[in-house]
């Protein structure tokens, strides 16, 4: 079996931050958080696990909410979503995301989607996974211009939820909410903490030799490239394909 793509353990990355969960949502636009999802899920079934709950935003399958948004709204609220992934245009140190524009708001240009339930769930959803893909001092920011929801918040205020890790292209970070930043856990295969550093807008913490984010084993590859495959397949049609397309061209460059 070809060693896995990039994205591929980006996935399986996913579905390890997803340990212990009971219930996952996966919001639009969404899919690798979505494959990460149904691997995790996938790997519970085949060991016998207690099985693991998912809901795909779009997806008719996957997905056991019946009336949308609200009925997310309503079971994070009392308790029975324990994950969910969020990313946005800018992201800063202390976690606060902004999916609203560059500038000054209300002139912000570009403007972005906008916040929709974000403020919501950051703030009772227990492991909120923050996931960006690129990875740049353009995403990556001391400080966001605009504040959609916070990553903290002030001592009293009750807030079971909050930012639990942050998962880009090249690298895993984990939040001290204590000390209100991130950590890096591991860098990505081929990648340096020197270009991680370059590569992001604000200090963090981090071990002088950092460890590599793991590889999933060939069990684990398994299943991702044949039941995952085709469960993302009927909500992400071309991002499936593009994985498919991904693996055979490391195979082919494998066996030249």
């Amino acid at each position: 079996m070809t060693p896995a793509t990039p994205r591929e353990i980006l996935i399986c990355t996913v579905a390890g931050l997803l340990d212990g969960c009971r219930c996952v949502a996966v919001g639009a636009a969404s899919p690798v958080p979505a494959a990460g999802a149904m691997l995790a899920r996938a790997l519970r079934d085949s060991t016998g696990e207690p099985p693991l709950r998912i809901s795909i935003l779009g997806s008719e399958a996957h997905n056991f909410f019946t009336n949308g948004s609200v009925e997310l709204f309503d079971a994070a609220g009392q308790g029975r979503i324990d994950a969910f992934f969020l990313g946005g245009g800018q992201i800063d140190r202390q976690g606060n995301i902004n999916l609203v524009g560059l500038g000054d708001y209300p002139r912000s240009a570009p403007r972005w989607p906008g916040s929709f339930g974000s403020g919501y769930l950051y703030y009772v959803v227990p492991r909120v996974i923050l996931y960006r893909e690129e990875h740049s001092p353009r995403v990556f920011v001391d400080k966001v211009d605009f504040i959609s929801t916070p990553g903290t918040s002030e001592p009293g205020t009750y807030r079971p939820g909050g930012p639990y890790a942050l998962l880009t292209g090249k690298a895993l970070f984990d939040f001290n909410k204590d000390k209100r930043g991130f950590r890096l856990k591991s860098l990505h295969p081929d990648h340096t903490l020197a270009e991680v550093t370059e590569a992001t807008g604000f200090a963090f913490d981090h071990d002088p030799d950092p460890a590599t984010t793991p590889g999933p084993d060939a069990a684990t590859l398994h299943l991702l490239r044949t039941r995952v495959m085709d469960e993302l397949a009927e909500t992400y049609p071309a991002f499936a394909a593009e994985l498919r397309a991904g693996i055979e061209t490391t195979d082919r460059k494998a066996t030249v």
